[in-house]
C-alpha cells in the first residue's frame, strides 16, 4: 500500500449534512478498497483562482490515506464523476 495525498473541492452551494455525505462517500470508497484514512482535514471555503463552472469559492478537502496502487484509477474516475466534487487532485506522497 501507498500513502497518497487526495485533494478536492466540494461545490460551495451544499448545505453541511450533503456536504458531510460527500466526504463520507470518498472516505467509504477509501476503506471498502482495503485503504485506511490517516488524517482528514477539512480546509473550508475558500476563494477559487479562476472560475470553475460559475463558482467563485469551494469547499477544499484534504485526505492522507493508504490505498492500494490498483484502486487509484478507480478513485479518480469515481471523484471525476461524483457530481458535487468540482476538482480533485490524487498524489504519491513522500
Amino acid at each position: 500500500m501507498r500513502s497518497y495525498e487526495i485533494i478536492y473541492i466540494v461545490h460551495p452551494d451544499l448545505d453541511e449534512n450533503a456536504f458531510k455525505e460527500v466526504t463520507e462517500k470518498v472516505t467509504g470508497w477509501i476503506t471498502a478498497a482495503g485503504g485506511e484514512i490517516e488524517k482528514e482535514d477539512l480546509w473550508g471555503k475558500k476563494q477559487l483562482a479562476y472560475k470553475i463552472e460559475k463558482q467563485k469559492d469551494g469547499n477544499y478537502v484534504f485526505l492522507l490515506a493508504k490505498l492500494p496502487p490498483e484502486f487509484n484509477t478507480e478513485l479518480e474516475k469515481n471523484l471525476r464523476f461524483l457530481e458535487p466534487v468540482l476538482r480533485h487532485m490524487i498524489v504519491v506522497a513522500e
